[in-house]
């Protein structure tokens, strides 16, 4: 079977799923756009729009990558949630900050968990097996972390050690896809 059959996202079947999920991004980019013509909650300037279009565009280009490197819809589940990891870190951490204020120099430890999850695939290889720990000790590092912060912050902790749950989630995605032999093309 062909992957224009398979609908894997090579051929004119996956395209759909492109346009959506690209047209998201851009149509997520025009909801502050609008906004911030009628109202004056929402301030954003150029420098803004940049920050959260290349965001997104880093976004996108992380599930087209996890799309392309296997067949394993729970390998795809499993990458798409630590791309969501990533970016939920840099957007509140931008916005608001998980621990105090986005200003905090505590909040920098957060941000220092994108690298560690990087070069924890890279470590892995893309392996499902492999990945499932790098994610485990990502999320993990993320609710120990949290816990440094507890007495800075508590509501900012326990939001951090809620959202440190979508890294475990990603590890057992990568866990199921592992067990069912499914990894990398």
């Amino acid at each position: 079977m062909n992957a224009i059959a398979r609908g894997s996202g090579n051929g004119r079947r996956g395209m759909p799923w492109r346009l959506i999920g690209w047209g998201g991004a851009a149509a997520l980019l025009a909801v502050p756009a609008v906004a911030t013509r009628f109202t004056r909650e929402v301030n954003w300037d150029e420098a803004d729009f940049i920050f959260a279009a290349v965001l997104f565009g880093l976004v996108g280009l992380g599930i087209e990558l996890a799309v392309r490197a296997s067949t394993s819809r729970a390998w795809r589940a499993g990458a798409g949630l630590a791309v969501f990891s990533c970016f939920a870190l840099v957007w509140v951490n931008a916005a608001v900050g998980m621990i105090g204020d986005e200003d905090n120099a505590y909040n920098l430890w957060f941000l220092g968990l994108i690298p560690v999850a990087i070069a924890g695939a890279v470590v892995a290889r893309l392996r499902a097996g492999r990945m499932a720990v790098a994610m485990l000790a990502v999320g993990a590092a993320q609710v120990l972390i949290a816990v440094g912060g507890f007495s800075a912050d508590r509501h900012g902790a326990v939001l951090s050690m809620v959202m440190a749950s979508s890294w475990l989630l990603s590890a057992a995605f990568f866990l199921f896809s592992a067990r069912r032999g499914k990894s990398v093309r």
